[in-house]
């Protein structure tokens, strides 16, 4: 009974939009007090969660991505893309998928890659005649590809809930994130000839691709250091986060498009998010902390594997659960919420940790993009202009797309873990 008063309790606070930090802390506090224990443990919680060296990557990372956003390097990179591939049938949509794709291997950040693409590809997808809806659709889809390709701020948050390896999360991250790539860029070329109206872009010259290629070179050599100094073991990802944030502001000074006013803004836009994730991260901390003492996680552990005992109808039943929160709960609140009570049954089902960390956050991209409050969807709203129903319409075959490869990699395991355990 105690558990589903404290279940009610917290749905009904978000229901009543009180905003997740202070649902989360400010139940958890009443339910420690409610046990009469003392509230100094609060504050010392919230400091516990901040005195953290694997979450100082989430603030990196975020400067860097927010330096390279303002700097227009996306121009570089999708233009250097598009002048590779953009003949290709749907080809300016086969560019901006690669482009997502290479922005995730140096933001971490779905919100950051969607803006960053976006503000090149809709003008240049639209002027050339791609049906506006599909062109917001894919670069919402796109954009989530930002915490599943390594490296992810999810990814991150999730090792230091369950203190998993980051960057063996890291490493299982990058075979689903390619394969959800691949399958956008299919589906993109199918749309074209089927059923997408434009206007061909013409083969680009030898000299074109190479004079884009240079200009793109950097952003490129800074996601190969980025990865490549976490994977050879030279830098944690919070160091590498830390350099590349460095090398962003020299790359982009040294091509002259960044100036100490766009520092400030960046620094404060990173600032402003960082502190938004903190904060939840502290009141998810809390709340995890009451609910612990009051054994819920135990409780509806010992429940699902009493009821059901099948791994895969505990998975479905999972998927499930995600799909209908996600309606309603943006992704990092998923995250917090929903693993410390899910965890403690992954043992016993025998589920490995690290798979079902990229199931999760794969569950978490397809909120991105599902209303009401799926955030990507505003992104691309706030850059394109226009109604949310426009965005809505072009990204739920993306989504249908996330939900089957969630589903497959039950069937196919080592879509996830043949990186990080076999290579």
């Amino acid at each position: 009974m105690e558990t589903i008063l404290i279940l009610t309790a917290l749905v009904a606070l978000l229901v009543l939009r009180t905003p997740v930090a202070f649902a989360l802390g400010g139940l958890g506090v009443i339910l420690l007090s409610l046990k009469g224990l003392p509230l100094i443990s609060v504050p010392q919680r919230l400091f516990g969660t901040m005195d953290s060296f694997e979450l100082l990557a989430v603030p990196m990372f975020l400067l860097m991505s927010n330096i390279l956003l303002r700097g227009g390097v996306g121009k570089d990179l999708y233009t250097a893309v598009q002048s590779w591939v953009g003949h290709w049938p749907g080809g300016l949509g086969v560019a901006t998928v690669v482009s997502c794709t290479l922005f995730s291997a140096i933001s971490g950040s779905s919100v950051a890659t969607a803006a960053t693409i976006g503000t090149v590809a809709v003008p240049e997808m639209t002027s050339r005649g791609y049906d506006r809806s599909f062109v917001l659709g894919i670069l919402a889809a796109g954009g989530t590809l930002g915490i599943l390709i390594p490296p992810s701020i999810p990814l991150i948050i999730y090792g230091v809930i369950t203190e998993s390896s980051i960057p063996t999360l890291f490493l299982a991250g990058i075979g689903p994130g390619l394969f959800l790539a691949t399958i956008f860029i299919v589906y993109s070329m199918l749309y074209a000839r089927i059923g997408g109206a434009y206007d061909p872009v013409s083969k680009a010259t030898w000299g074109a691709r190479l004079r884009s290629l240079l200009l793109a070179l950097p952003t490129v050599l800074l996601a190969v250091m980025i990865i490549g100094s976490i994977y050879a073991g030279i830098a944690t990802p919070s160091e590498s986060a830390a350099l590349g944030f460095v090398i962003a502001l020299v790359i982009t000074f040294a091509m002259g498009r960044m100036t100490w006013d766009k520092v400030k803004e960046g620094c404060y836009a990173a600032l402003t998010t960082t502190v938004m994730i903190f904060i939840i991260i502290a009141g998810a901390k809390v709340f995890s902390y009451a609910i612990t003492l009051y054994l819920i996680p135990q409780t509806i552990s010992s429940f699902l594997t009493g009821n059901i005992s099948d791994p895969a109808l505990f998975m479905l039943a999972v998927g499930a659960v995600l799909l209908i929160i996600g309606f309603f709960l943006e992704s990092l609140s998923m995250l917090l919420i929903m693993v410390p009570v899910l965890f403690p049954a992954l043992e016993t089902m025998g589920i490995d940790a690290i798979w079902f960390g990229i199931f999760f956050v794969i569950l978490i991209e397809t909120a991105l993009i599902t209303p009401p409050v799926g955030l990507n969807l505003f992104v691309i709203q706030a850059v394109a202009g226009g109604g949310l129903d426009e965005v809505v319409k072009g990204a739920w075959p993306f989504a249908l797309i996330m939900l089957v490869t969630a589903a497959l990699l039950w069937f196919w395991p080592s879509l996830t873990l043949y990186i990080p355990y076999r290579m």
